[in-house]
């Protein structure tokens, strides 16, 4: 059984399908700031870990990507590795 406590929030943000890269690049070059993968390769919806302690963090670097276009629909969810029966 995977404990809740040990477990990061959940995030899903739409990103914009041709710069989707550029999001990559910027998210991994902050040092543990969150994981970051492709959850809907179709709709370019990527789902985003992000360790509480830099929830914060990750949440004003989001709102400036929401600002220049890069993501959007930024959405804070039940995190699926703790029920993967949640449909999302």
């Amino acid at each position: 059984m995977i404990q809740e406590k040990n477990l990061c929030v959940y995030y899903q943000a739409v990103v914009k399908r041709d710069e989707c890269w550029k999001l990559t690049a910027l998210l991994r070059s902050f040092e543990h700031l969150c994981f970051d993968r492709t959850y809907d390769k179709g709709r370019s919806v990527f789902e985003f870990f992000v360790p509480e302690e830099l929830e914060q963090f990750f949440i004003q670097i989001m709102a400036y990507f929401e600002s220049i276009g890069l993501i959007s629909q930024l959405q804070k969810m039940p995190n699926r590795l703790i029920d993967p029966t949640c449909q999302l």
